[in-house]
C-alpha cells in the first residue's frame, strides 16, 4: 500500500526529549511504544514533516486543580499560568531546539529553513522538521534573540501559548467560551510582527486572543496562518476560531491546520477520545465551506493533547485520511490537505 505523506503543522514532541533526555535515542529512534510520535511509527502512518514546538511549560502549582478531571465535566475555565521572562525561558528553549539538532545529526531529519529544503528532505526520506516556538517566552522584548533563533533556523512563531507573554495575550483553556478575552498586542508585539515579516518568519495565530489576532492581521504583510485550531462554530471552545477570523485568513491566502484535541473537537467540549469520526468531519466540513480547499491542512498537536481513539497515534494517519475518503473527498483535495497546501502556504510566507 502507497501512503499519502501527511506534513504537519503542530507537535509537541520535543517536550517529552526535554522530560527524558537520557531516554532520547530509544524515544526517537527505536520508540518505547509511548506518546503519539516516533521515527518508525512516522514512518508506517506517512508522515514526512511538521512544526516541531520549542515550549516552555509553566511551574506546576502545589495547589494545582486536576485540570483532566475538570476538562472532562464542562463548563470550565482554568486559571491561566503567570508569565514567565526570557531569562528563565531561554535555557529551556535551547535544551529543546538542542534536542531537534541531535535528531538531525541522527541523519533521519532535517531541519528546514526553505520549501525547497522540506521537498528535499522528503525526496531523501528523512522527516523534514520546522523549527517553531508556541510562544515567545525566550525573546525578550529587544528582540535580539529573535534574530539568534533566526540564525539557528527558527521560521515559525507564535507570540503566545495561552499565559501571556511580553508581546501579547492567549486565550484560557475555557468551555463554552470566546476568543474574545483581553487586550490586543503590546508595543513589543507588534514590534515583533514587523520583525517577523521581515526576517520571513512565520507568525502562527493559533492561542492568540481575539484582538491579539486583529492586531497581527492589521499590521502583517503576511497570510495569516493558525498552525493547530478549529471552528468555533462547532465547538464553542476559546481556542477555535471565529467564522470572521476565518474569513480573514481565507482572504490574507493564508492556512489553518487541523487540530486533534478532543477537546477542541468535541461539540460537549470533553477531553474524553472516546468518539468517532463525525466531529473531526463536521469541523473539516464546517472548516472546508469558509477557507476553500486551498487554505486547509492538519495541525495535529501530538504529543500535546489527547486526541480521538481513531487515530491513536501518528501511526493511525491512514486512517484518518481513509475517513476523509469515506466521507467523499477526493484524492486530490486529500493531497492539498495531508500536505500540499502547507507546502504552498510556506511558498508564499517565506517566498
Amino acid at each position: 500500500m502507497t501512503l499519502t505523506p501527511v506534513f504537519d503543522g503542530h507537535n509537541d514532541f520535543l517536550l517529552r526529549l526535554l522530560r527524558d533526555p537520557a531516554n532520547r535515542e530509544a524515544i526517537w529512534l527505536t520508540g518505547e511504544g509511548k506518546g503519539h510520535l516516533d521515527l518508525p511509527r512516522m514512518k508506517a502512518g506517512g508522515f514526512v514533516g511538521g512544526f516541531f514546538a520549542v515550549y516552555i511549560p509553566s511551574p506546576k502549582a502545589h495547589d494545582a486543580p486536576d485540570y483532566e478531571a475538570l476538562m472532562n465535566n464542562p463548563p470550565y475555565d482554568l486559571p491561566l499560568p503567570e508569565l514567565i521572562d526570557a531569562a528563565a525561558a531561554q535555557p529551556v528553549a535551547m535544551a529543546m531546539a538542542g534536542h531537534l539538532m541531535w535528531m538531525e545529526r541522527t541523519g533521519t531529519l532535517a531541519i528546514c529553513r526553505s520549501t525547497a529544503d522540506i521537498r528535499a528532505a522528503m525526496a531523501a526520506g528523512k522527516i523534514a522538521a520546522i523549527l517553531h516556538m508556541e510562544g515567545a517566552e525566550a525573546i525578550g522584548e529587544d528582540l535580539d534573540a529573535l534574530h539568534v533563533w533566526h540564525a539557528a533556523g527558527l521560521r515559525s512563531l507564535g507570540p503566545v501559548w495561552s499565559r501571556p507573554t511580553v508581546f501579547g495575550h492567549g486565550v484560557p483553556f475555557r468551555f463554552p467560551g470566546e476568543p474574545d478575552t483581553g487586550p490586543g498586542l503590546t508595543e513589543a508585539g507588534k514590534r515583533l510582527v514587523a520583525a517577523c515579516n521581515q526576517l520571513k518568519i512565520m507568525i502562527d495565530l493559533s492561542h492568540l486572543n481575539e484582538a491579539g489576532f486583529n492586531d497581527v492581521a492589521a499590521l502583517s504583510d503576511a497570510p495569516l496562518v493558525a498552525t493547530h485550531s478549529n471552528a468555533h462554530a462547532v465547538t464553542r471552545s476559546t481556542r477555535n476560531l471565529t467564522d470572521r477570523q476565518l474569513r480573514m485568513i481565507a482572504e490574507s491566502k493564508g492556512m489553518v491546520g487541523l487540530n486533534y484535541a478532543t477537546s477542541f473537537l468535541r461539540e460537549d467540549g470533553k477531553q474524553s477520545a472516546e468518539i468517532g469520526w463525525e466531529p473531526v468531519l463536521r469541523h473539516m466540513d464546517h472548516l472546508l465551506s469558509i477557507l476553500g480547499e486551498d487554505h486547509l491542512g492538519l495541525g495535529s498537536d501530538f504529543d500535546g493533547a489527547t486526541i480521538p481513539q481513531g487515530i491513536g497515534d501518528v501511526a493511525g494517519l491512514p486512517r484518518l485520511l481513509d475517513a476523509f475518503r469515506a466521507h467523499g473527498y477526493g484524492e486530490a483535495l486529500i493531497e492539498k490537505l495531508a500536505w500540499k497546501n502547507w507546502l504552498a502556504v510556506l511558498d508564499r510566507t517565506w517566498g
